[in-house]
C-alpha cells in the first residue's frame, strides 16, 4: 500500500515499539487490577469467615430446642451500632423470610438479610453477593446449624459484610495503578525515543556518507559503521571500484579508437594541403573538408560515450564559475578581431554541475562560440541556481534565428548560413549532451532581438 511505502523506518520502529508497550501495559494494568481486586475479595470472605466461626461458637440451644446469642460475648463493636457493615442474622430453615422471631444484630436496626432462597449443605460454607440495608451491597458467608437434641430443625446462620470499603479500596488501587503503569509507559516511550535514535545513528552517518558520495566530495563511502551495516558498506564500495574500472576502461578503448582515426586522417590533411595552391585540386579541397568533418563526428561520438559511461558514476562535481571564468577568456582570444564585448553575471562559487568537466566545457563552449560568431558587438551570460537544476543562459546581438527554424539547428549538420564557418554540429552535441544529463535546450529570442539558448542542467545540492 502506498502510505506503508511512504512510512519511514523510524516512525515503523517507535511505532510498533510504542503500540507493543501501550498493549503491554494495558494488560498488566488489567491484570492487576483483577488480582488485587480478588486478594480483597478473599481477605474480606476470611474475615467474615471468621465472624461466622465466632458466632457458631457463641450460639447457644435451650431444652426447647429455641437459639440464642448472647451479644455481650461479641467484641467487635459493629454488631451493636446500627448499619455499620456488619450484620448477622439466625432464622430456621423453611420459614418464611419477613417471619417474626428470627435473631439478628443490632447493626441491622429493623431491617434483614435476604440470602438466596437454597440452603447449604452441614457443615459448608455458602458465600454469594447481596443487597442490605440502604441497598448496600454485601458480601454474604452464610451455614447451617442444629442442635444434637433436635436434628431435625436446621437453622441458616449469615454473615454479612459490606462491600462499598473493598470497592473503595479497589478502586483507589486502580487509580494509583492507572497513573504508574501511565508514567511507566512515558518512561519507556522515552526510552524507546532514545533506542531508535541510537538505533537508527548509523543509517544516518549512512545517508551522510551517500550525500557527500553524490555531492562529489568523495569518490567512495567513508565513515565508520556497525559490525552489521559494515558488509553492505564494503560491497557498495567493491560496485563502485568495479563500476569506475569498467568506465575507465572504456574510455581508454574509446580514446585509442579516437588516436586510430585521427592518425590517418591526419595524414590526408596533410596531403591535401601540399596539394593547395593557387588553383587548388578539388579532390584535396573535398578531402580536406571531409577530413574536418569526420574529426568533429568523432569528437561528438565521443563525448556521447564519454557521458553515457560517466552521467550515472555518483561523486561527479564541476564548480560552474571557473570552468565560465575559463571559456570566457579562450572566446575573448579566440574572436579577438572582432572586439566582441563579453559579459558574465557574478557566479556564487559553490555552485556546481553534476557531471565531468569536459562536458560541461563541450556544452558551453559550443553556446559561447555559437553566439559569437553571430552577435554583432555583445555576448552576455548568465546564470541561476532553480531547486536542484543549475540553469545556465547564453544570449547574444545577431540576427536571431526564426522560431519555425529552431528546432531544425538542433539537427546533425544543419546550417542555416552555408558562408559561416561551422560544421553544423555545435547546437547538435549541446542537445545531445543535454538530453543525456536529463536536462534541456531551449532556444528562444533575446531581448536586443539576437538567440537565446538555455541549458538546465543537474545541479550538486
Amino acid at each position: 500500500m502506498p502510505w506503508r511505502r511512504a512510512l519511514s523506518l523510524r516512525v515503523r520502529w517507535l511505532a510498533a515499539t510504542l503500540a507493543a508497550l501501550a498493549v503491554a501495559l494495558v494488560l498488566a494494568g488489567v491484570f492487576l487490577h483483577s488480582l488485587f481486586q480478588d486478594h480483597v475479595l478473599r481477605q474480606f470472605q476470611t474475615t467474615l469467615t471468621q465472624q461466622l466461626d465466632q458466632l457458631t461458637a457463641r450460639l447457644e440451644f435451650d431444652a426447647a430446642g429455641q437459639t440464642s446469642i448472647d451479644p455481650a460475648q461479641l467484641s467487635d463493636p459493629r454488631w451493636h451500632r446500627p448499619y455499620s457493615g456488619l450484620y448477622w442474622q439466625l432464622d430456621e430453615v423453611g420459614t418464611p423470610a419477613d417471619a417474626q422471631g428470627a435473631l439478628r444484630s443490632r447493626s441491622l436496626w429493623d431491617d434483614r438479610l435476604r440470602p438466596e432462597p437454597d440452603v447449604p449443605a452441614d457443615g459448608q460454607l455458602h458465600v454469594h453477593q447481596g443487597t442490605g440495608p440502604r441497598d448496600a451491597p454485601l458480601l454474604l458467608v452464610e451455614r447451617t446449624v442444629y442442635s444434637a437434641d433436635a436434628p431435625q430443625r436446621r437453622w441458616r446462620l449469615v454473615v454479612a459484610g459490606d462491600l462499598q470499603e473493598a470497592t473503595a479500596a479497589s478502586d483507589r488501587f486502580a487509580r494509583v495503578l492507572a497513573l504508574s503503569l501511565l508514567g511507566l509507559g512515558l518512561l519507556l516511550a522515552l526510552a524507546a525515543l532514545a533506542q531508535v535514535a541510537v538505533g537508527l545513528a548509523p543509517l544516518r552517518a549512512l545517508q551522510r556518507a551517500l550525500t557527500a558520495l553524490r555531492e562529489g566530495r568523495t569518490a567512495r563511502l567513508q565513515g565508520q559503521f556497525p559490525a552489521e551495516v559494515q558488509p553492505l558498506i564494503d560491497d557498495f564500495n567493491r560496485v563502485l571500484d568495479r563500476n569506475a574500472e569498467v568506465v575507465e576502461r572504456a574510455r581508454t578503448q574509446a580514446g585509442n579508437l579516437a588516436h586510430a582515426l585521427k592518425t590517418p586522417l591526419a595524414v590526408l590533411d596533410q596531403a591535401a594541403s601540399r596539394a593547395d595552391g593557387p588553383d587548388p585540386a578539388p579532390l584535396a579541397a573535398l578531402v580536406r573538408d571531409q577530413v574536418g568533418l569526420a574529426r568533429r563526428h568523432i569528437d561528438w561520438h565521443l563525448a556521447r560515450a564519454r557521458v553515457a559511461a560517466s552521467q550515472r558514476l555518483p561523486g561527479q562535481r564541476t564548480p560552474l564559475a571557473p570552468v565560465l571564468a575559463g571559456l570566457l577568456r579562450v572566446m575573448a582570444k579566440v574572436h579577438a578581431e572582432r572586439a566582441l564585448r563579453l559579459d558574465c553575471a557574478d557566479i556564487p562559487a559553490e555552485w556546481a554541475f553534476a557531471g565531468e568537466e569536459q562536458d560541461l566545457q563541450e556544452m558551453l563552449g559550443n553556446l559561447l562560440d555559437n553566439a559569437c560568431l553571430w552577435a554583432r558587438t555583445r555576448v552576455r551570460v548568465e546564470a541561476r541556481l532553480d531547486g536542484g537544476q543549475l540553469q545556465v543562459v547564453v544570449e547574444d546581438d545577431g540576427p536571431g534565428i526564426a522560431p519555425e527554424q529552431r528546432q531544425a539547428v538542433l539537427a546533425r549538420g544543419v546550417r542555416l548560413d552555408e558562408a559561416t564557418p561551422g560544421s553544423g554540429l555545435g547546437l547538435a552535441i549541446v542537445a545531445d549532451l543535454v538530453a543525456l544529463y536529463g536536462g534541456a535546450l531551449a532556444l528562444e529570442a533575446g531581448s536586443t532581438g539576437g538567440l537565446l539558448a538555455r541549458i538546465s542542467l543537474p545541479a550538486v545540492r
